[in-house]
């Protein structure tokens, strides 16, 4: 049995720090899904009211029962659960005719194919660092989304000439094998930052990069 790692939780949900490589859900062919994992490791049910892609590390609300899983389906549907997101990214992103580098922000808005329909899809980033290995350009951003699904930001950035790292779904495949050779092997994209409206204000919770990540930083010569 997996065990999680639990950021926080009250009488209402649990904040976990979810491994990369570990589905959310169960279904044909999955096995140990973290939430029936969380629930043997809790000793009871837990609820999704969101989701991570099994290849994206990083912070994941589950609720206690089906009451608050309905009250934190809302409030994250509402906007009022922010989630900053951190990503090792090939190149610098594009947005129009504008290529951003270390230390500027900006914004990718498009029109996404989702759920069988093209849907709106708005995310903002900061450059935090930039580098070059011999082959490639490599860029750390810290991004939040406006408006759109957690998995639209791998298509997003593939779109705007930024893929991330070892996207073998949405990114460069070419240039992901490069990256193989400086032990790049798994996607770089973590959900680092939550902001919960909590006790009658708000709390913020963090976690560090996951180490495949941090190696990745040091092998691209990047910095947090």
């Amino acid at each position: 049995m997996a065990t999680f790692s639990i950021v926080f939780q009250n009488d209402e949900i649990i904040i976990v720090n979810k491994p990369n490589g570990v589905s959310v859900q169960g279904g044909v062919g999955i096995s140990h899904p973290l939430d029936k994992e969380l629930a043997l490791q809790l000793g009871q049910p837990v609820h999704l009211v969101h989701r991570l892609d099994k290849e994206t590390s990083g912070l994941l609300v589950v609720a206690k029962n089906a009451a608050s899983a309905a009250k934190w389906t809302g409030l994250i549907a509402s906007g009022q659960v922010k989630k900053e997101y951190s990503a090792i990214c090939i190149g610098l992103p594009v947005s129009g005719k504008k290529s951003f580098g270390a230390g500027q922000k900006g914004a990718l808005r498009d029109l996404v194919f989702a759920h069988g329909r093209e849907q709106p899809a708005e995310l903002f980033f900061t450059v935090e660092s930039t580098a070059s290995l011999p082959e490639v350009a490599m860029s750390f951003l810290k991004i939040r989304l406006g408006t759109g699904r957690m998995h639209q930001i791998r298509i997003q950035l593939a779109k705007a000439s930024c893929p991330i790292a070892a996207d073998d779904q949405h990114g460069n495949f070419k240039l992901n094998k490069i990256l193989r050779r400086y032990g790049i092997k798994r996607l770089c994209l973590a959900a680092t930052k939550i902001t919960l409206p909590l006790d009658g204000g708000t709390q913020e919770f963090s976690v560090p990069l996951p180490e495949h990540m941090q190696r990745a930083l040091e092998a691209c010569g990047l910095s947090e």
